[in-house]
């Protein structure tokens, strides 16, 4: 433990005294440390916050102290462990969500929530289910958040147009030489992109309406407590106005995946019906009664959306001679792509029974 995070924590209010401060957990966007103190009192986790992704501080603090307050306020009134059901910013000295150092960086601190377990991949479809019911649940508790709405922490986020246009730019210069190799990817984003606009198009014709949404769906964003059983959902920084099939989207894509996302061997590529099927269960049980028709009729869609989103963020980064996300070794964001690529084509060989699924959870 520095003396250097030591100071940092000192900023911040509460008497529990430190006793250990260690890297934790396997994030690639801010440093993370859990500050372990004496028996008797809650550790804690603080972050460095990472300034390059998120250029407007306040405004992601706003959106976190907006959605864990209120959270938290339906949690007790439920009569929930509220410290354990939703994230707990610890405010500082001077009573800001965060603390400033005097070079610039930006630290905030949560309570820890012990006693979880998380997963980076599903591992029944029992677990599925209680993964859809948390997210299914995150959405519709936030549902009524009074206005204003929240902040865009990261602008145009998931918004396909953006990510096309992105890729497109990149594709033309290719300053690194790198357009020969991708001609299959090239064509399989170009023979879809039209097809992949839809869900904005029904948003902007007003059909389908924008929510508040997490927007970072995957699997390991989600604890669960000793028994199996979802807690709470993590990871809000990018908590803000959405599509709900966002975060559908994105949970199917890593809970019903059948491999890691560089996996290289094509086989081994598919959606997992059975964990679809179970995930979509917990979700709609959560948030049948607040959607429109026409959101329920997107949803099998979702997941092909949000997968070739993904899909096409490697593959542009790949492109751009990996900028953006690390890799492990030469050509790893291009594997990624490859595997998203082949997902999508799983989701459309499958999309009529997702589609049934769905309709059959909405009776």
């Amino acid at each position: 433990m520095t003396r250097e995070l030591r100071e940092i924590y000192s900023h911040f209010r509460t008497a529990a005294v430190p006793l250990e401060i260690e890297r934790y957990g396997t994030g690639h966007i801010h440093d993370t440390y859990r500050v372990v103190t004496a028996p008797g009192s809650h550790d804690y986790i603080l972050q460095k916050l990472n300034q390059n992704v998120f250029r407007n501080i306040p405004a992601l603090q706003q959106n976190i102290e907006r959605v864990t307050t209120h959270l938290r306020a339906k949690f007790e009134s439920s009569g929930c462990d509220a410290d354990r059901r939703t994230l707990t910013l610890i405010p500082t000295t001077g009573g800001k969500s965060w603390h400033t150092t005097p070079d610039g960086e930006c630290w905030r601190m949560y309570i820890f929530i012990s006693d979880h377990r998380s997963w980076e991949t599903v591992i029944s479809p029992e677990q599925a289910v209680e993964g859809g019911r948390a997210i299914g649940r995150f959405q519709c508790m936030l549902a009524d958040l009074p206005e204003p709405p929240l902040n865009d922490t990261i602008p145009f986020f998931h918004n396909i147009e953006k990510r096309l246009e992105a890729f497109h730019i990149a594709l033309k210069a290719d300053r690194h030489n790198r357009a020969g190799s991708v001609k299959w990817e090239s064509e399989f984003v170009t023979s879809r992109q039209e097809k992949m606009k839809s869900l904005l198009r029904l948003g902007r014709q007003g059909i389908i309406p924008l929510r508040i949404t997490h927007n970072d769906t995957k699997f390991n964003n989600i604890l669960f407590d000793t028994n199996g059983r979802e807690l709470c959902v993590i990871d809000l920084d990018t908590v803000m106005p959405g599509y709900i099939h966002y975060d559908f989207g994105d949970a199917i894509r890593t809970a019903a995946s059948s491999c890691a996302e560089d996996e290289t061997d094509p086989e081994k590529i598919y959606l997992n019906i059975n964990l679809f099927r179970a995930f979509a269960k917990g979700y709609m049980e959560e948030m049948n009664p607040t959607l429109r028709c026409a959101e329920k009729e997107q949803l099998a869609f979702a997941p092909a959306l949000i997968t070739y989103t993904i899909g096409l963020r490697f593959l542009t980064d790949y492109l751009d001679g990996d900028n953006y996300f690390k890799i492990h070794r030469p050509g790893h964001n291009l594997d990624r792509a490859r595997v998203q690529f082949r997902l999508v084509e799983s989701n459309e060989a499958q999309q009529t029974l997702m589609q049934q699924i769905i309709r059959e959870l909405s009776v």
